[in-house]
């Protein structure tokens, strides 16, 4: 099997519950310091103008965590090929990687509290490449795990060592 493998899109969708995922994301840092700002503005009378930089970050992150996600949505793909895995990841700067299972080292799958809230996971493949692994989040669980599993089986029936 040949290393080479051409970069195209992908054409799996991530599972929808991840546009849930981006918005909490979206939303938290935003209001965190929104509050910082707002008790900031309030206890200290001199930063006064504190206030309305809070209402004005909050207002933005909520926009952010409203409008951004189903944009993502649409553009964050994967896919699993008997040659690779395929990425498209990126909002502004879109970043497609093309990962050939000759030189997969690791499958992973990772889940912090709210991805386990939400049914989701993040697949993670270490490859022997200076750009990184490969990671592909907003999966549903069980399918990540069939995933993990396909490719770690695929990948031992790779003649070579990966690097």
């Amino acid at each position: 099997m040949s290393t080479d493998v051409p970069l195209r899109p992908p054409r799996e969708s991530l599972d929808p519950r991840v546009r849930s995922w981006w918005r909490v994301h979206g939303l938290v840092w935003p209001l965190l310091l929104a509050v910082v700002l707002a008790v900031l503005g309030l206890l200290i009378p001199a930063i006064g103008w504190f206030l309305p930089l809070a209402g004005a970050v909050a207002v933005v992150g909520l926009l952010v965590a409203l409008l951004f996600p189903a944009y993502w949505y649409r553009v964050h793909r994967w896919e699993l090929t008997h040659d690779a895995v395929y990425t498209r990841s990126g909002f502004v700067w879109q970043e497609w990687r093309a990962a050939p299972l000759s030189r997969i080292q690791t499958v992973d799958t990772t889940r912090g509290p709210l991805q386990q809230a939400l049914g989701l996971a993040t697949l993670v493949v270490t490859t022997a490449s200076a750009k990184g692994a490969v990671t592909v989040a907003g999966l549903d669980h069980a399918r990540a795990a069939e995933i993990a599993e396909t490719l770690t089986r695929a990948t031992q029936a790779v003649p070579g060592d990966a690097t």
